[in-house]
């Protein structure tokens, strides 16, 4: 496995983080694609907490795909998946105990595509884990396995934390600049107007939160009420926003042909914490 890590780079992201459950649960059917759990015929492996806030934070796309899949070790394996621009590779590697706990293990999350998508999709990862990915529970033999020092990991991925949060920061401002600028014009648009500020409130106060899901959303109702009240603005729609993140449940009710998409892999309820600062 290679070795080494990438943070704000413009080719490509390499982030390492510690696992800390083994759950949820699922399958891989005879095409070495993940399925829910429970499907006859298909076999058992363990995905990991890590690795489902990895693939719900990509975005919609088809199952992921084993490149390596599980054996006796259920949760030893290398999957991938493409959502739009960015396709990402997740190992599943154990790296102290012989892989006998959920705590043994590491993810290598490897990803390629735009970097203000890979920037956004790690601040994701960061938020829904509700903890310091990069933080192991062995300092020395994850530096071992990942061939980087601790400031080497924390730079990484609060690099990416940050651009992700200066570049939500930045929309939010162009959009709220452009609403100033229609103010007062038209009394008959003022009302949609301040419907785009209060849209542009919620984005700040969820940026704040560190939800950038919800930051999205925001930022899609004051540009479509922005676009209602001027139809001839032209308004750079934001990369963050078309990536494609949605709300879901948990995959109890299962896609039709027993199908799992990147979406049904966390809960709608997750933790969101300030990954800025170590513990």
């Amino acid at each position: 496995m290679e070795t080494g890590t990438a943070g704000v780079d413009p080719n490509r992201t390499v982030l390492w983080a510690q696992v800390t459950e083994g759950q949820p649960k699922m399958s891989l059917d005879g095409d070495l694609r993940l399925r829910p759990d429970g499907i006859s015929g298909n076999e058992s492996v363990y995905l990991g907490n890590v690795a489902r806030a990895a693939l719900r934070s990509l975005g919609p796309s088809d199952p992921p795909f084993f490149e390596d899949p599980p054996g006796y070790d259920e949760q030893k394996w290398i999957i991938s998946s493409k959502s739009g621009d960015v396709s990402m590779i997740i190992t599943s590697t154990s790296y102290w105990g012989f892989g006998l706990f959920d705590k043994c293990f590491l993810n290598r999350i490897e990803m390629d595509g735009p970097l203000s998508l890979r920037a956004r999709i790690t601040f994701d990862i960061a938020a829904s884990l509700g903890r310091n990915p990069w933080e192991p529970t062995f300092q020395r033999l994850f530096a071992k396995a990942t061939g980087c020092d601790m400031n080497e990991h924390r730079e990484a991925w609060q690099g990416l934390i940050e651009y992700a949060r200066e570049n939500m920061a930045e929309e939010i401002q162009n959009i709220g600049e452009r609403v100033a600028q229609l103010k007062g014009k038209d009394e008959g648009i003022e009302g949609i107007l301040n419907e785009a500020s209060n849209s542009l409130d919620e984005a700040r106060a969820a940026l704040a939160d560190h939800n950038a899901p919800a930051v999205e959303r925001a930022i899609g109702r004051a540009i479509q009420a922005l676009v209602e009240a001027d139809p001839n603005t032209e308004i750079r729609s934001s990369e963050l926003a078309a990536s494609g993140s949605s709300d879901t449940s948990w995959w109890n009710e299962v896609p039709k042909d027993n199908e799992v998409t990147a979406l049904h892999l966390l809960e709608d309820n997750i933790p969101l914490v300030d990954m800025t600062e170590e513990e």
